[in-house]
């Protein structure tokens, strides 16, 4: 397939400083769907021979340059070559019309980052794994199901996109009247972005921040809209999703076969997250002596995007060790 020309940044631009242990550059990779993917990729300095791999992908409405990109730099400086991408039709990489997401499409992003990182000559393509951070950990999970080269599979601090789009926050929408009220209210904007050749988009975290937001909407702005995490790509630091984003997801539902997935797989999260519900659950779906759930005490959603103090890189590293050595 021939990939899309597309314009990278090259300098440094992301929201956590560089590593002198590690290569970096920008890769590119194609989709079954025929988008171009975009991806920063990292190698320990002096590597040889064919390593253990890792895709890096999230949170939903991040880009790589946000916390995905912490977490594949850290785990290169382990010994893995990493990539962190840019998901379909966001940041750096393809895909029109732009700032849409889709469960399948979005499942076939980290799985064309497999077919990357496979058939790379450095990489050991009995060695691959993935880690998904918030909605990209819902992502993750659904691709282990499916994708049996997937050895090793990571799920940080986890929401089910799916779940939430049709249930909404705490399952509190779950209902007949409720999801019809949805799905009345994502006809009618399609028909407004028909009519007027738009994709309106649903705004990122919201700004100012209102005195009574609740408590995780201030963990999210604290984190996307101000200098810890904010970048100028990202849909959640600016204008957020197409409003019609949604549809699909609502209509769908992940990890209905979470009980199968024979590779291993480690879910972790905070217990004071508001999101802690949807790691708990998912994990108790999981079978077999491989299956790890983390709970990280004290901890909230965004600390698991980029405190070190708080994110357990060195039980990632023994847990990627194990199961891609």
């Amino acid at each position: 397939m021939e990939l899309e020309d597309l314009e990278l940044v090259q300098e440094w631009d992301k929201t956590f400083p560089q590593s002198d242990l590690v290569d970096h550059c920008k890769v590119t990779f194609g989709t079954r769907f025929g988008i171009t993917l975009a991806a920063d990729l990292y190698k320990p300095k002096g590597a040889e021979g064919k390593l253990a791999a890792i895709a890096v992908c999230g949170p939903f409405g991040a880009v790589k340059e946000q916390c995905s990109g912490l977490y594949a730099q850290k785990m290169a400086e382990r010994g893995f070559l990493t990539i962190a991408f840019d998901p379909s039709f966001t940041g750096e990489s393809g895909g029109e019309p732009r700032y849409m997401a889709s469960p399948d499409i979005n499942t076939e992003d980290f799985q064309a980052a497999v077919d990357y990182l496979i058939c790379r000559g450095d990489v050991d393509e009995e060695r691959v794994g993935i880690i998904g951070i918030c909605g990209w950990g819902g992502i993750a999970l659904n691709a282990a199901q499916a994708d049996t080269r997937i050895k090793a599979t990571v799920s940080s601090t986890m929401y089910d996109m799916s779940r939430i789009a049709g249930n909404g926050y705490f399952d509190a929408d779950d209902s007949a009247e409720a999801r019809n009220a949805a799905r009345k209210a994502f006809s009618e904007q399609r028909t407004l972005d028909a009519k007027n050749g738009t994709h309106v988009r649903g705004g990122g975290v919201v700004d100012p921040l209102p005195e009574d937001a609740p408590w995780f909407v201030k963990d999210y702005y604290a984190y996307y809209k101000t200098p810890r995490g904010y970048h100028a790509r990202s849909l959640n630091s600016n204008d957020g999703w197409a409003i019609t984003s949604n549809i699909s997801w609502a209509n769908a539902r992940f990890l209905r076969y979470l009980g199968e997935i024979e590779n291993a797989v480690m879910i972790m999260h905070g217990d004071a997250a508001h999101s802690y519900y949807f790691g708990k659950d998912a994990a108790a779906q999981l079978k077999g002596d491989n299956k790890v759930f983390l709970s990280i005490p004290g901890a909230v959603h965004t600390d698991l995007y980029d405190n070190l103090d708080v994110i357990p890189f060195d039980t990632l590293e023994e847990f990627f060790n194990k199961y891609l050595g």
